[in-house]
């Protein structure tokens, strides 16, 4: 995996099977990897570790035979154990200096920002890339900061030289304005985990974006 182009993608799709109408992480990332969705992560905060386990042992299996990128959320030790291509940590996680020196140099190593002074540090700590978020206000994920909104997004476009995602409360109907300020890898989750057609949602989302790129 080259850590150079670890967001060459259009979406960044996220689990969450609390959020998926019944269906499975399995299922779901199946339908994305058949969407031709190039980069998965695994996020889920509430199952115990050999679920985790076994669910990324799959997905690792999925992943690596359709050339997709997988990440695993927080859970460094599971990233490892799975070999993931890369692990996406927080701001209050263990420091990013310090997960690479646990990694090494080959796995990419992604980090959640909320600020310029953030971003900054986690380009000069090595990251691979950033999250930008969250964009708009989010219920998926608890704990979370208050919404950055598009001006931190347009400080990372005009200021940051690493490859970012931009994530948070990002749905079809919102997407645009994401798009306009610059980016170009944008984080769904429950947009795309709720559809009941997800191809389908892909599809529509990729037309938005393809449409905007084009003008």
């Amino acid at each position: 995996m080259n850590r150079k182009n670890a967001l060459a993608a259009d979406l960044y799709c996220i689990t969450a099977e609390d959020y998926s109408l019944g269906r499975s992480n399995i299922e779901i990332v199946k339908q994305w990897i058949a969407a031709d969705i190039k980069v998965i992560q695994y996020r889920e905060k509430e199952k115990d570790m050999k679920k985790k386990y076994e669910e990324c042992k799959i997905i690792r299996e999925l992943t690596k035979e359709a050339d997709v990128t997988f990440i695993v959320n927080d859970d460094i030790d599971l990233a490892m154990m799975v070999q993931a291509d890369g692990v996406h940590i927080g701001q209050d996680d263990f420091p990013l200096e310090a997960v690479r020196q646990l990694v090494g140099d080959q796995m990419i190593i992604g980090i959640s920002t909320h600020s310029p002074e953030q971003a900054q540090r986690a380009v000069k700590a090595g990251a691979d890339y950033i999250g930008v978020g969250p964009i708009f206000k989010t219920s998926t994920k608890k704990n979370v900061c208050d919404p950055v909104g598009l001006e931190y997004l347009k400080y990372v476009v005009d200021n940051i030289s690493i490859p970012f995602v931009a994530i948070g409360g990002i749905k079809e109907s919102n997407v645009l304005e994401v798009v306009h300020c610059g980016a170009k890898c944008i984080a769904m989750v429950t947009e795309i985990t709720q559809a009941q057609n997800i191809g389908k949602k892909i599809n529509d989302i990729r037309k938005i974006i393809k449409g905007m790129e084009e003008k």
